[in-house]
């Protein structure tokens, strides 16, 4: 890090201060390809609209134990900063609420930029509810 400048650090420092900490795990990590990205070179957002509901998926198995669930509801989604390829992204999930046959997630999506030595930026986060189903997906009672 001697090659950092004040300003370099203070912008850091900004960064992580402005975002609240996350108390989730992260449910996956990923690095973006040139295959995720639209003719303007940034991730398309239905690539990480993806990526959210799987690591709500994974979280909601990973709490509750059961293990089928379908996705019906992504609340509100804004994208705050693009994603470029290179970066390396984690979504953290953490569950918010276990209803009777359903659960809702909280997913945070942040992006470690490819070459910038940790800066890490919040692209988004959103609530994702799911509902408990069984082989023959017809809704459960969760854990059932």
């Amino acid at each position: 890090m001697e090659n950092q400048t004040e300003e370099d650090k203070n912008e850091q420092t900004a960064n992580r201060s402005s975002q609240p900490e996350i108390k989730s795990e992260v449910a996956i990590r990923i690095t973006m390809m040139p295959r995720d990205t639209n003719s303007h070179g940034t991730v398309f957002g239905g690539i990480i609209l993806s990526y959210i509901d799987v690591a709500g998926g994974v979280e909601a198995v990973r709490r509750t134990g059961h293990d089928r669930f379908v996705t019906v509801a992504m609340k509100e989604i804004i994208f705050l900063q693009p994603v470029f390829i290179g970066d390396l992204v984690s979504f953290y999930a953490e569950t918010t609420k276990v209803g009777n046959t359903s659960v809702s997630i909280r997913v945070v999506v942040e992006a470690q930029r490819f070459g910038s030595h940790g800066q890490s930026v919040r692209v988004t986060e959103a609530e994702v509810v799911y509902v408990a189903i069984n082989q023959y997906r017809e809704k459960v009672k969760i854990g059932k």
